[in-house]
């Protein structure tokens, strides 16, 4: 698994190891991302208000990549881009593809077989939709992507409710949890 290094510290017993919770449930908070290709771990991002999860499932290969969003454009602050690339739409979707291309061997063309899904980007404490970042969020990481020839296949963006995301790598399976919602598949 490769993941972000701002991310928890690893188990005591085992330095080498990320933080595991739940027998392989990997947690992703603000910024951070990971790319995996263990069979039975669990990627999952809690609370996505504004924020965007981009998913990214290499069906080939079996790995499975999340990056969690929280700003468009990392020029605004390029020293928290360097810190915690994954926290911007340009240098998170960034870094996941080039840990895709670590795990899986450079040279290898990642848009065959790459299915890219997306889920937040919602309005929440902007009732007057005043500073719009979770449409500007979404809208920033489909430019990206299109600029790279990947298109998101599913979406569950916009709304003023956040969500949690669920990826299992053994089923590929993207499940959307909303507070007062049935749970979906994306």
């Amino acid at each position: 698994m490769i993941r972000h290094p701002s991310s928890p510290p690893a188990l005591p017993n085992d330095p080498n190891k990320p933080l595991v919770l739940h027998s392989l449930n990997t947690v992703l908070g603000i910024g951070e991302w990971a790319v995996s290709n263990r069979p039975d771990e669990v990627l999952q991002t809690f609370a996505l208000g504004s924020c965007v999860a981009v998913i990214f499932l290499h069906y080939p290969s079996r790995a499975v990549g999340m990056v969690h969003i929280s700003l468009p454009d990392s020029r605004i602050n390029p020293a928290l881009a360097e810190e915690r690339p994954g926290y911007f739409a340009d240098t998170g979707i960034s870094i996941v593809l080039e840990a895709f291309q670590q795990l899986l061997g450079y040279g290898r063309d990642l848009k065959k077989g790459m299915v890219v899904k997306m889920a937040g980007g919602a309005s929440v404490m902007d009732a007057q939709h005043t500073f719009k970042i979770g449409l500007r969020n979404s809208l920033a990481a489909r430019q990206i992507l299109q600029e790279r020839g990947l298109e998101p296949v599913a979406a569950d963006v916009g709304g003023d409710f956040s969500r949690t995301v669920t990826v299992s790598l053994k089923t590929g399976q993207v499940q959307i949890s909303r507070l007062g919602y049935p749970r979906v598949l994306l």
